[in-house]
């Protein structure tokens, strides 16, 4: 879709960097931020609530762009008095969720009945007025199923709050981190869908909005699940505009989650879309081990989900020790091998080598495709391959293939794999079979139909 509007923004940033111990999370103190319109009358009714307070009914409102592209900008708006009665007066009972920004309650909007999420910006947090304005102008202009769909806003006075669809299942971080006794784990079936779904929508901001859209804030907390688990990723507060034209990258200050953010990004601050596929395969590691990307709970060593499993796409005798435990050898060991090769490609050092999203979610479209019976399958993680022996040993399994060769001998699949042991990683190959993956299933589901 067209996004000429946003060439009226204004991309001056000054930032403060600042480390919260607690939740090893990188937060940023922000004077200016990035993709915002100069003047906040872009959003009329916040200055309309200002002047005419007594005006208490809800409407939907346009926004022209300055440059005359033609491209309008709709979203609901809200006084802070319909709001605060969503929400019971922000009730604590009705609060869901909180960071940095400020406070998430659950709510009903009186005048439809609609359940909704409504994020009450700190007023002294770290989510300033331009951020604000970011995020309402790109969450109404970019509308797709992996996206959280923004329902309205609310800019009275010196208030700012967001308005969502509600996510019933609250982030992906709630089902994988510190569950409680009583949280059923994610099966293998589900982690897989919610990695595709994601990377679709990471697909959309890099490949379908003009000019692109690098997200920069891509971690398990960010991604919300709907029924079903269906994924959809919230928070474009520290979105960009990608570069345009011959430009290879932007530049811009480091923002984003400690544990998260990719290398060359963190050290020189050039920001390109292949920063966003660093940041997806830290969260699909999260999905394939369960483990946090930053845990200082761990012993040292293993505190940095990045450094600790590394080292073990070299050692084939380690990479079922890649697998979550709470999966109790619940999976495809040919679907792990495969998983591991689309994360181990996405956190390569360097982001010339890393798979563009496209790619990404080709292979792993194929994946969430393959569905594991975990009743009738034997499990994966039995005691020999928990202590190192390699799967492609094991006897009587139809998972045990070679692992140079993991791919499935069925015609939906590939018929080589790539050598995760070769320290030579061959990014071209690993790329082309990805590729295959997504081809051969879909001629086999056309044929099919």
């Amino acid at each position: 879709m067209g996004m000429g509007c946003f060439s009226c923004f204004d991309s001056k940033e000054e930032e403060q960097l600042n480390t919260d111990h607690n939740n090893e999370k990188v937060v940023y103190k922000r004077e200016e931020q990035p993709m915002v319109p100069p003047r906040i009358d872009m959003l009329p009714s916040g200055l309309d609530r200002v002047r005419s307070s007594g005006n208490l009914s809800s409407r939907r409102e346009s926004v022209s762009p300055r440059d005359g592209s033609g491209v309008n900008i709709s979203a609901q708006t809200f006084t802070f008095r319909e709001l605060a009665a969503a929400t019971k007066n922000f009730r604590p009972e009705c609060l869901i969720g909180e960071g940095g920004f400020g406070m998430v309650y659950k709510g009903r909007l009186e005048s439809t009945g609609q359940v909704v999420a409504v994020k009450q910006l700190d007023r002294n947090g770290l989510q300033g007025n331009r951020e604000f304005l970011v995020e309402v102008l790109m969450l109404s202009l970019l509308h797709h199923p992996n996206l959280v769909n923004l329902i309205g806003y609310c800019a009275d006075g010196d208030q700012r709050l967001l308005v969502y669809e509600f996510m019933p299942l609250g982030s992906l971080e709630d089902h994988l981190h510190d569950l409680p006794p009583d949280k059923e784990p994610l099966d293998w079936n589900t982690r897989m869908k919610i990695a595709a779904g994601a990377a679709k929508g990471l697909e959309y901001l890099h490949d379908k909005a003009n000019p692109p859209v690098i997200y920069r804030d891509f971690k398990s907390s960010n991604i919300l699940l709907d029924e079903g688990f269906h994924p959809k990723l919230s928070d474009f507060g520290l979105a960009k505009l990608g570069p345009v034209g011959d430009k290879s990258h932007v530049s811009t200050r480091v923002m984003g989650t400690y544990g998260y953010c990719a290398p060359e990004y963190a050290m020189t601050g050039q920001l390109t879309v292949k920063s966003d596929v660093y940041s997806f395969g830290v969260v699909f590691l999260e999905l394939i081990t369960g483990r946090k990307a930053i845990d200082s709970s761990k012993a040292h060593g293993e505190q940095n989900l990045i450094s600790w499993a590394r080292p073990m796409f070299n050692d084939r005798r380690k990479l079922s020790k890649l697998a979550d435990s709470n999966l109790q050898g619940r999976y495809p060991t040919r679907g792990l091998y495969q998983a591991l090769a689309v994360a181990s490609m996405c956190i390569q050092e360097e982001a010339a080598t890393r798979p563009l999203i496209a790619d990404v979610v080709t292979a792993l479209s194929y994946l969430a495709t393959q569905s594991y019976d975990s009743s009738t399958a034997p499990a994966s993680g039995h005691p020999s391959t928990r202590a190192g022996r390699p799967p492609a040993e094991k006897a009587g399994n139809d998972d045990g293939q070679r692992l140079e060769a993991y791919g499935s001998e069925r015609d939906d699949s590939p018929r080589e794999g790539v050598p995760l042991n070769n320290k030579d990683f061959d990014r071209e190959k690993a790329i082309a079979e990805a590729k295959m993956w997504g081809a051969n299933w879909r001629e086999k589901r056309r044929a099919n139909d």
